[in-house]
């Protein structure tokens, strides 16, 4: 055999990959650098615990409606073009942002940013599975989802570094930060394609063919479809990575039980925690909880190699029972904000690797064509419920709202062991055909 055949079936890391990467890392980083917003911004206003609340629901509500939004719209009118109108808004919310000196402002121009934020993080939930080479599908996810954690860093670092500046110089300087940041996102969108699998599954093959030719070559992009192959025919002669037949049923109460408690799990201890019992460590405990996610983060480089049905037990049950350990220590470290500290470092550890495995999966699982309306509808509904969370955890105290944190868990940990058990492997080298099931195995 000749080597020239070979090379071709060879499937390598493009010019385009790169511009991918990093328009969809820099996509996540803003959405939590805008979800994160609201908790600093209640100390913008003087105001009550009702409009605090409010104003910490704000983000949760937001984000679902452009969730719900973008998801269909993806899959009706394009990745792309859904990305270039959450980017619009984007900027009409950073500009209004510097001028919200009054509640109802903040409210305002939160909504558009946390509206383009939704939209933005589930395209990319969908879109990067489709895109990336196969063999770094699971990793490039992962990474990306870490820019995530990159975020609230960058807010709390530019929270931390104004607090005792005028309100108006920090709402401008954060404005001014998502603004650099956005610039360099639209140069990097420039130059990344339409999804190839998404054009083809609609019928539009003359314009899938051209942005292939476009962006990669026609003989790359055929490495990159044979490269697939080869996975889908190892999955298919392997008892590991077998797939099985999984109704709609346990994909949907997996992805739900386990979205819901990454969503609520993480932002009742991270975004509610400091406003209601310690306002004066608020940006503190926004930069330790994703500081620590984002180093921890970098597991996500073996994700191709590593089993995504255990990285999302071992995450949902460190979680959980980190949770009791925090609950049962309460009277030390009430006294100890050292071991508060500590206690939340660890915690964050196991959140990050239950958080970035589940919104690796619930992106994976579903059909192309109807990728980005499932994925809507389980970041829809477990957003939602979050909010819930909100509100029936307002008035606890330190006591109940931890053991409140630990049933949370516990409803991820379900969704985990359920899909242990009754779910197939979608990491491994799955190819996204297997893990979406579009080819059974």
């Amino acid at each position: 055999m000749s080597s020239a055949p070979q090379a071709v079936r060879e499937e390598h890391w493009t010019r385009t990959d790169s511009w991918l990467f990093w328009s969809f890392g820099l996509g996540m980083l803003l959405e939590n650098y805008i979800f994160s917003l609201s908790s600093v911004a209640t100390q913008w206003v003087p105001m009550p615990k009702s409009l605090q609340s409010l104003l910490l629901a704000w983000s949760p509500i937001w984000l679902i409606i452009g969730i719900a939004v973008a998801g269909p719209l993806a899959d009706r009118v394009g990745r792309k073009n859904t990305f270039y109108t959450t980017m619009a808004l984007y900027g009409l919310g950073a500009i209004g942002l510097v001028f919200s000196n009054q509640y109802a402002l903040i409210l305002l121009f939160l909504a558009m940013l946390l509206f383009a934020a939704g939209g933005e993080m589930n395209t990319i939930m969908a879109v990067s599975h489709e895109m990336m080479p196969h063999k770094h599908r699971g990793k490039t996810m992962m990474l990306e989802l870490n820019f995530i954690n990159l975020g609230g860093v960058i807010l709390g670092l530019v929270a931390l570094s104004t607090a005792y500046q005028h309100v108006a110089f920090q709402r401008a300087m954060i404005a001014l930060t998502l603004l650099m940041v956005l610039v360099i996102l639209f140069f990097a969108r420039r130059n990344t394609p339409e999804s190839i699998r998404w054009l083809e599954r609609t019928g539009q093959h003359d314009r899938a063919r051209a942005e292939i030719e476009k962006f990669y070559g026609w003989e790359e992009y055929q490495a990159r479809q044979e490269a697939a192959r080869r996975a889908t025919e190892a999955a298919q002669a392997s008892d590991a990575t077998r797939a099985k037949r999984v109704g709609l049923g346990l994909k949907l109460f997996t992805t739900l039980t386990i979205s819901f408690a990454g969503s609520a799990g993480f932002g009742l201890m991270t975004y509610v925690l400091g406003p209601h019992f310690f306002p004066k460590l608020n940006a503190a405990i926004i930069l330790v909880a994703t500081g620590t996610g984002f180093v921890s983060g970098f597991f996500g480089l073996w994700a191709d190699r590593w089993s995504r049905k255990w990285l999302l037990f071992i995450g949902y049950l460190g979680s959980f029972l980190m949770t009791l350990v925090i609950w049962a220590t309460i009277p030390t470290w009430s006294k100890s904000l050292a071991l508060f500290w500590l206690l939340l470092i660890v915690l964050n550890v196991f959140v990050n690797i239950g958080y970035l495995t589940e919104d690796t999966l619930k992106g994976e699982v579903w059909p192309t064509k109807r990728r980005g309306t499932y994925t809507a509808l389980v970041r829809f509904v477990s957003i939602g419920l979050y909010i819930a969370t909100i509100y029936i955890t307002q008035n606890f105290g330190i006591t109940a709202y931890t053991m409140f944190n630990a049933l949370v868990w516990a409803i991820g940990l379900a969704g985990a062991i359920a899909w242990f058990i009754g779910g197939y492997e979608t990491g491994k080298g799955a190819s996204l055909d297997v893990a979406s099931g579009e080819i059974d195995t």
